[in-house]
């Protein structure tokens, strides 16, 4: 029995195209409105988990160590994200404490969890259970992951403060540093191509 060509559907115009291997570095864009369709892949499954892994680790000390230390008068005084999000509380700034636990917590841990979870079973080849609602939420929640502009705003405080205080980078800093090139790598990959790669329904 012959096997059936393998199609790939724009998600913007609903065009449908029949997919064909994409040489290193390639991207397919519709014909119609030039969306993307879908990028080469050079990182195979067991890559993607463990670069996923990292990040994990990553995430975890750049949210247990201090982002900068601030010195005066030979007094230094150093806060951790979470620090700074209970302080923005007490301070009456609760909107803005919430918004910072969601985009630069929450949310990043769900996208990394979610994908570490599918990652698992990809690895085998098989969809994870509840395969189809982790790849809707994935697809939700990376808008929402903001560690770089998080990235930005301290760089842009810690310039402000140097003029009034001796500022040290902490470890977390450079955590957060770290996992934004990890993020920056693994979103130039398609999660979309777990679909094609697993097999079965999922559930």
């Amino acid at each position: 029995m012959e096997k059936a060509p393998s199609l790939i559907v724009c998600e913007h115009c609903d065009t449908v195209y029949r997919r064909r291997p994409l040489a290193r570095g390639e991207v397919a864009r519709c014909a119609v409105c030039d969306a993307v369709l879908e990028r080469h892949q050079w990182l195979g499954v067991d890559g993607q988990f463990a670069l996923i892994l990292a990040a994990f680790i990553v995430f975890v000390i750049a949210n247990v160590s201090p982002i900068v230390t601030l010195g005066l008068s030979g007094m230094l005084a150093d806060t951790t994200l979470w620090g700074a999000v209970i302080a923005m509380w007490r301070d009456g700034a609760q909107v803005v404490a919430v918004l910072t636990a969601l985009t630069l917590f929450f949310f990043p841990l769900s996208q990394i969890l979610l994908f570490g979870w599918v990652l698992w079973f990809a690895r085998q080849g098989r969809r994870a259970p509840g395969f189809r609602e982790a790849m809707s939420a994935l697809v939700r929640v990376k808008p929402w992951s903001m560690i770089e502009v998080f990235m930005l705003g301290v760089l842009v405080a810690v310039v402000k403060a140097h003029t009034y205080f001796d500022v040290i980078p902490g470890a977390g800093i450079w955590a957060f540093g770290f996992l934004t090139v990890l993020i920056t790598v693994f979103a130039s990959h398609d999660p979309r191509n777990l679909w094609d790669v697993t097999a079965g329904d999922a559930t």
